[in-house]
């Protein structure tokens, strides 16, 4: 009762202070007459009644954050949607229904904000100290942690295995489903002497097993509730031996959103799953707001994408052997391959830098702005092996090009930090585009030898000439080369006015 009586008190506060402020900034003066000042009453009677109605002051018992702010949001656009009917129809709403609307808007705001605050400082009390949100099963890393053999050990009898397999299907289930678990037993048997299977999202009960090293390590835990995701990869890799296989799942961000928009009734879905992506996806990326998000989070809930999660598992030495879609997830499986590359400085903002083969064949930093999810980089392998190549020389049904992305790379927005590359020297105008290792390798032994003695340029060749294969864009780029090196000038000018020529009036585009 306390609660709902401190709550109706800053409510009221927050109404008046909206309120006022507009018909100080449109009045120069909050004594405007009788009219107005009859109309923020009923102002405040209409707000304070919806709220009620809509169950709104019950989010000043909670503690989760969503809990607090789609109450707040869902009851703030039918209390906005109410005072656009009564600015149009209702007297005397129609003389003040702008100061109304934009008193709504603040207000909700300023709900928002007050709402992450008492959230935050109730958890800090709570939650002094730092403990894992969820509960690890020690059961699970009990008896089902197997090792080596051990000198003396008995070896497990039929029966043994098949409890083993009993419990191991009872453990599963419960902290998944079945499909998971058939999904799961296809890559190892029960029996097997070194196999790892946790329910955890911190990296430290992945390193502090007893055993140096295991074939198969299952996590129960899905990814998007890991707050360092790289350094959990990282400790799977160095408890996994060469080739061993690691098994784990996620919510991808387009499953999200499908469950979202399912979950909530059509006109509050779309803003609701707006701001969850905001706070659970922007948040974490932006260095304004990531500390403050990992900090109330502790990276639970994350949205991801399946170009992010697969880049990092590439990143951390790892290949995907199989994947599947269960329930609405993305589970996994992984081959360890070699070491972690062990990135510290990823970039998730909208300018990056790409590692791309120069002149001399030495690597230099290409600026882009980003056009593709994050760690997109180490998937080139895999997106080669699963789509091969379009028409063009890019890569099929490419998942790791982002909605924004395309857009970008259709007006050529994404190549404009190139001018960075172009006033440094490292490249020029007109010439080979700079490739990728991956790329370049799969080029001819010959047209490597030769690509390297020029400065790689902004405006390819490809543009001038439309090959539409592999072979022909190679074909295309010695031919460019070979007459460069006799006459740079005149090569270059030839390109430059059929490349113009192409894009402004046959509408050729990057994909």
């Amino acid at each position: 009762m306390k609660r709902k009586i401190l709550g109706f008190i800053a409510d009221s506060l927050i109404l008046i202070t909206s309120f006022y402020f507009f018909v100080w900034l449109r009045f120069d003066t909050v004594f405007v007459g009788p009219l107005l000042y009859r109309t923020s009453v009923y102002f405040f009677g209409i707000f304070i009644f919806l709220s009620l109605l809509t169950n709104k002051d019950k989010v000043l018992l909670k503690n989760d954050l969503k809990e607090v702010l789609y109450p707040i949001a869902f009851s703030n656009i039918i209390i906005l949607a109410f005072f656009v009917f009564l600015g149009r129809f209702v007297y005397p709403f129609t003389e003040f229904r702008f100061l109304s609307l934009y008193a709504v808007f603040l207000a909700s705001v300023l709900e928002i904000l007050g709402g992450i605050l008492v959230v935050i400082f109730r958890r800090i009390k709570l939650r002094p100290f730092y403990r894992e949100d969820e509960q690890v099963r020690e059961r699970v890393t009990e008896e089902f942690t197997t090792h080596p053999s051990i000198p003396g050990e008995k070896d497990l009898t039929k029966e043994e295995i098949s409890a083993d397999f009993s419990n191991l299907y009872n453990i599963i289930v419960e902290e998944t489903n079945e499909a998971t678990f058939s999904f799961i037993k296809q890559f190892f048997t029960p029996s097997i002497s070194d196999t790892l299977i946790i329910s955890t999202t911190t990296g430290f009960n992945i390193i502090n097993q007893p055993f140096e090293n295991y074939k198969v390590i299952i996590n129960l835990k899905r990814i998007n509730d890991i707050q360092y995701i790289n350094k959990f990869f990282e400790a799977v890799n160095k408890k996994l031996e060469s080739g061993g296989m690691y098994i784990d799942w996620f919510e991808t961000y387009g499953l999200r959103k499908e469950r979202i928009l399912a979950k909530y009734p059509g006109g509050t879905n779309y803003i609701i799953y707006t701001l969850d992506f905001i706070f659970h996806r922007v948040f974490p990326k932006l260095p304004v707001t990531k500390k403050f998000y990992f900090f109330y989070t502790r990276g639970y809930n994350r949205v991801l994408s399946k170009a992010e999660i697969f880049g990092r598992l590439y990143s951390c030495g790892f290949e995907i052997i199989d994947e599947q879609l269960i329930n609405r997830l993305l589970y996994f499986v992984v081959r360890k391959v070699k070491e972690p590359a062990f990135d510290d400085h990823p970039t998730y903002g909208p300018l990056i830098k790409l590692k791309r083969i120069g002149k001399e064949g030495k690597i230099i930093d290409v600026y882009k702005l980003r056009t593709m999810h994050a760690y997109s980089e180490y998937l080139q392998g895999y997106v080669f092996q699963q789509n091969k190549l379009q028409q063009g020389g890019k890569f099929k049904d490419d998942f790791r090009v982002t909605a924004l992305g395309r857009i970008f790379r259709k007006l050529w927005l994404d190549e404009l930090p190139m001018l960075i590359n172009l006033f440094r020297g490292e490249v020029k105008l007109i010439g080979v585009r700079p490739l990728s290792q991956h790329y370049f390798d799969l080029y001819t032994k010959e047209l490597k030898e030769k690509r390297i003695h020029f400065k790689p340029g902004l405006i390819p060749p490809f543009y001038a000439d439309l090959p539409s294969t592999l072979e022909e864009i190679m074909s295309s780029e010695m031919k460019y080369l070979e007459s460069y090196e006799k006459n740079p000038l005149m090569t270059d000018l030839r390109c430059f006015f059929k490349a113009s020529y192409n894009i402004l009036f046959k509408n050729v585009r990057s994909n």
